[in-house]
């Protein structure tokens, strides 16, 4: 058995943190699940506990999740994990990696800065100007900065809505964040990359009750098989993050393929179903390969 000690940072109980840390116990002989809500920091002491586990400890943490959602939240969690980083413990990805994908607005600027083609986008603290560019697009999806599985995304339409409602949706979202609505075929693309070589492709397939392809609203996944031009516009959108494992979501338009955003974990779930490939038993396998290398 490989003696290297690897915790998993994530939700207890739920799948995917469940299946890496049972990957990494075959690899290891050792299983250690840690919930990201148990995070300590002794300033005093410099040292990080997960209830009473010390993870300084540790060789490695791979961070499974860093929250329920995505909130503001996961940036004090990724502050507590440097101090483990400048401690010797490796964390997989980096939170200097992470940090740069925890809110939508931070992930689109830099795809912007490499001229990734996205649907057109608007970022605003101006309910009037929103209302304005929502009139230009005729149909925009309305986004929070922090979220996943579009959770608390609305799409609205011009010709049925006011600027009081685009002043209701911004109690909960001072910064506003619209992108135009896509007509993606039912469908739109989750691309996966392992240590920035390309894993495989799955679709998500919306249902008929629907406008998102999100599985938390009845989508579904499918095998899909991309053309190279598709994988070589995801490589290229993830090229500034350096992410041991993530996934892209790519639509096709009729302008031509489009990303969506590049995800700070990736999922294991669509590349099982669609694909049949274990991508936890992959990653523990990297994980692992990573630091026998240093």
């Amino acid at each position: 058995m490989n003696m290297l000690k690897i915790g998993v940072l994530g939700l207890p109980g739920k799948w995917s943190s469940e299946i890496l840390a049972e990957e990494l116990e075959k690899m290891t002989g050792e299983r250690h699940l840690f919930s990201v809500h148990q995070l300590r920091l002794d300033i005093s002491e410099r040292r990080v506990f997960c209830g009473k586990v010390d993870l300084t400890e540790f060789h490695a943490l791979v961070v499974k999740k860093l929250g329920n959602q995505y909130s503001p939240e996961m940036n004090q969690r990724l502050s507590i994990l440097k101090l483990l980083e400048d401690q010797g413990v490796r964390i997989f990805s980096s939170t200097h990696a992470l940090g740069q994908l925890i809110d939508r607005l931070s992930c689109t600027v830099t795809l912007a800065k490499l001229n990734i083609p996205m649907p057109a986008t608007l970022i605003t603290e101006s309910a009037e100007e929103a209302y304005e560019e929502l009139k230009k697009f005729s149909k925009a999806v309305f986004k929070p900065l922090y979220t996943s599985k579009a959770r608390g995304m609305e799409v609205m339409e011009a010709k049925n809505t006011n600027l009081s409602d685009i002043l209701a949706y911004q109690q909960n979202n001072p910064i506003l964040y619209l992108q135009k609505f896509v007509d993606s075929a039912k469908q739109d693309l989750g691309i996966s990359f392992l240590g920035g070589q390309y894993l495989g492709t799955y679709a998500r397939r919306k249902n008929n009750s629907s406008w998102t392809t999100s599985t938390f609203y009845g989508g579904s996944y499918q095998a899909f098989d991309p053309p190279q031009e598709y994988i070589d516009l995801a490589q290229r959108a993830i090229s500034p993050f350096d992410l041991d494992f993530t996934c892209v979501d790519l639509v096709e338009t009729a302008e031509g393929p489009m990303i969506y955003e590049v995800s700070a974990f990736g999922g294991f779930k669509g590349l099982k179903d669609a694909n049949h490939i274990n991508a936890a038993r992959l990653y523990a396998r990297h994980v692992i390969q990573q630091l026998n290398q240093n």
